[in-house]
């Protein structure tokens, strides 16, 4: 196989992987879905693994202009999944942090995510798991992507 192919085999073959987890992804967030999008989501995976956050900066983390993350947080803090206080050290400033409401659904989704993700790896042999997690940390480190820790299980630690 020459090395085009080789390139496109394995594209193929992430493309296709990718597919399951982004199913497993939004099958995760169907017993939340009633009460928060997946941008929403993301929002409180940040507050999760930064903890409490100034606005402008959780818009930046999440690649939106700081109104489009206002307006997020308007409805995640009528929800009661956050908190939105003035900065004492800067009036103009607004901290945001996760409540317990918030921190439960990101732990209820990411538990979900993580028994999916186990029920099909414990299908693997021992040698695909090992290939698999060799494979996976070969393909986040070539992309960018820091190593997901117990702190940042989804993968989110900067949005």
């Amino acid at each position: 196989m020459g090395e085009q192919e080789d390139l496109s085999a394995v594209t193929s073959a992430v493309l296709t992987g990718s597919r399951l987890l982004v199913a497993i992804a939004a099958r995760s967030l169907t017993a939340v879905e009633d009460r928060i999008t997946l941008p929403q989501f993301r929002m409180l995976v940040v507050l999760a693994g930064k903890g409490q956050t100034k606005l402008v900066t959780l818009a930046e983390r999440l690649d939106v202009n700081p109104s489009t993350a206002m307006r997020m947080a308007d409805r995640l803090a009528s929800s009661g999944f956050i908190v939105r206080e003035v900065n004492p050290r800067n009036r103009r400033e607004t901290l945001i942090s996760l409540t317990t409401d918030g921190l439960r659904i990101v732990e209820e989704v990411t538990g979900r995510r993580r028994d999916e993700i186990a029920a099909i790896v414990s299908r693997l042999s021992a040698d695909q798991r090992l290939a698999l997690v060799s494979a996976m940390a070969a393909f986040t480190e070539a992309g960018g992507e820091p190593p997901a820790s117990a702190s940042h299980p989804l993968g989110w630690p900067e949005a």
